[in-house]
C-alpha cells in the first residue's frame, strides 16, 4: 500500500492500523489531493470551449414581442387622437348600438326585429338635459344610430384574469369589432353592442363593460319593452365609461359611494335620495339600501363624472 500523500510504501509488519499511513498518519481512503490549478491560457480555452454558443440574429420570440409593441403602440396611438377628438364636445358623438341575440333564442330574436333608432332617443335626451345643467354649448351632444345586427357573440371580458388577460382580451375585443363592424354611415366614435336575452330564462345577466380604450362597450340587456328604460340606462352608463367615467358604487353590495355616487349629496336629510348619479348605479334609500331607477328619467351626471367626460374644467 502506498500513502498518496507522502508516498510511504507500507511495510508487511507495521505497528499502525491498515487504514492508516504508519509514516504521516493521514487516513488513506479520506485523503483527497489537491486539484491543480490550470493554467490561465488553457482555463480560458476550456470555457471557450464548453461555454454554449450565443445566438445569432432575432429569434422567433423577439419577433413576437416585436409585433406585440408595434400593436400596443398602434392602439395606444389611436386611442390618444380618438379620445382628443371626442373631449372637446364641440361636435355630436356618433354613438352605433349594435343589437346581439345573446342567448340565441326566439323572444330575443323577435324583440330585436322589432327595436328601432327612437327607442334609444331617451338617451339622447338625457345627455342633451344634462348638458344644458354644465353650461355645454353643444345642442346635441350624441348622434346615435341602430347598427346592423351582429349574428356572433362578442369575445367576453375574463371573469377574473389578470392584468396581462384583461389587456390580451381589449386587443381581441378591438379587433373582434373591426372585423364585425359592417356600418355603413359615417365611422362610429363609440360602439355598443347590446346582447339581448330572454328575461323568463336569464333572471341574472352578466357584468357589462365599458372600456375607454377603442371606446367600445358590451351591454347585456332584456329582450323586454317593459325593461326598455333600464336597458337604455345601462347603455348610457357604460357609454360614460368609455369617455373616461368611473363607477361610482361599491363592487361588493352594490351601494352607491357617499359622495360621488350621489345625485345629491349635500341634501338634508341625506335620505332617501330622489335620484341616481348615473355611475353610482341605484337611488340611495339609506345607509344600507338603495333601488334601481326606473330609468335615466331618475338619473343625473354628478360633479365627478361631468369633470371625467370633459364637461367640467379644472376645479369648478
Amino acid at each position: 500500500m502506498r500513502c498518496p500523500k507522502c508516498e510511504y510504501v507500507r511495510e508487511e509488519a507495521e505497528a499502525a492500523p491498515d487504514w492508516q499511513c504508519p509514516r504521516c498518519g493521514i487516513a488513506y481512503h479520506k485523503f483527497k489531493p489537491a486539484v491543480e490549478s490550470v493554467p490561465n491560457k488553457a482555463a480560458s480555452e476550456f470555457t471557450i470551449r464548453t461555454s454554449p454558443e450565443k445566438k445569432k440574429g432575432i429569434t422567433f420570440k423577439d419577433f413576437r414581442i416585436a409585433i406585440l409593441l408595434l400593436i400596443l403602440l398602434f392602439v395606444a396611438l389611436d386611442s390618444f387622437f380618438m379620445k382628443a377628438n371626442t373631449s372637446d364636445w364641440d361636435q355630436p358623438l356618433r354613438v352605433v348600438i349594435y343589437p346581439v341575440n345573446g342567448d340565441l333564442s326566439e323572444v330575443s330574436s323577435s324583440y330585436i326585429a322589432s327595436l328601432q333608432e327612437s327607442g334609444f332617443s331617451p338617451i339622447n335626451q338625457f345627455m342633451r338635459r344634462e348638458a344644458v345643467r354644465y353650461g355645454i354649448a353643444i345642442s346635441d351632444p350624441l348622434d346615435i344610430r341602430m347598427g346592423p345586427v351582429i349574428e356572433e357573440i362578442p369575445p367576453l371580458p375574463p371573469h377574473e384574469g389578470s392584468i396581462l388577460d384583461t389587456v390580451l382580451w381589449s386587443l381581441n375585443f378591438r379587433y373582434w369589432s373591426f372585423t364585425m363592424d359592417t356600418y355603413e354611415g359615417p365611422r362610429p366614435d363609440i360602439r355598443i353592442f347590446t346582447l339581448f336575452y330572454d328575461f323568463h330564462t336569464h333572471k341574472r345577466l352578466p357584468h357589462s363593460t365599458g372600456i375607454e380604450q377603442g371606446m367600445l362597450s358590451i351591454v347585456h340587456a332584456f329582450s323586454n319593452r317593459k325593461m326598455a328604460k333600464q336597458n337604455n340606462f345601462v347603455i348610457t352608463h357604460e357609454m360614460l365609461h368609455t369617455l373616461g367615467a368611473t363607477d361610482k358604487y361599491n363592487l361588493a353590495n352594490n351601494l352607491p359611494i357617499f359622495p360621488d355616487g350621489y345625485a345629491d349629496p349635500d341634501k338634508t336629510p341625506r335620505y332617501p335620495q330622489h335620484f341616481a348619479e348615473i355611475m353610482g348605479g341605484r337611488i340611495p334609500l339609506s345607509q344600507t339600501q338603495s333601488e334601481i331607477p326606473e330609468g335615466l328619467n331618475e338619473a343625473i351626471i354628478g360633479m365627478l363624472t361631468a369633470r371625467e367626460i370633459g364637461w367640467v374644467k379644472g376645479e369648478e
